[in-house]
């Protein structure tokens, strides 16, 4: 049987998860998942209204259990999660028990203008005011981090090179 190979891509709202995930995913010949999606395809709903209808510590069981299915359900697959999705139900320890996980890091004011024009879309950070919005990301950052730093491997997400992350990937042992 063919060895599991995951590679999940973690790390705050609009660090780069998907559009980073997928270019690796492609990079390594690996399949492309991303949480949400597989969620919302599954719920026939956005993230944001499932998050408005259940509230989010039901949000998080259903997010728990997608993870899961992903991790029992694929052999060679980029799981891009969640911003939240390390910080409950001891996700990161399955992330890292299965895989490798990749964090990519940024501070709250380079995160604050890539969330700025997509609040909308972010039920976290829809309803505030700018400044409201910029203690939002510090603090939450600040909580998240403890479960973001125990990935593997830890690279910037304002500057990605996906060669180098490929490599970092292909060359780590767990």
């Amino acid at each position: 049987m063919e060895e599991k190979k995951l590679v999940f891509m973690c790390g705050f709202m609009g660090c780069g998860k998907t559009t980073q995930g997928k270019k690796l995913a492609k990079e390594l010949g690996y399949y492309f998942i991303d949480l949400d999606d597989y969620i919302s395809n599954k719920y026939d709903q956005t993230i944001t209204e499932l998050f408005k209808e259940k509230g989010e510590a039901e949000f998080r069981k259903i997010e728990t259990e997608a993870l899961g299915e992903c991790v029992k359900d694929n052999l060679k697959a980029l799981i891009a999660v969640g911003g939240g999705t390390p910080c409950f139900n001891n996700n990161m320890e399955l992330m890292v028990s299965n895989g490798k996980v990749i964090y990519l890091k940024m501070n709250a004011e380079a995160l604050y203008n890539r969330l700025f024009n997509a609040k909308e879309d972010r039920p976290l950070i829809r309803d505030k005011t700018n400044e409201e919005m910029f203690l939002y990301i510090e603090n939450l950052l600040k909580t998240r981090e403890a479960f973001y730093e125990q990935a593997q491997i830890i690279t910037s997400g304002v500057t990605v090179d996906i060669e180098a992350l490929k490599e970092k990937v292909l060359t780590h042992t767990t």
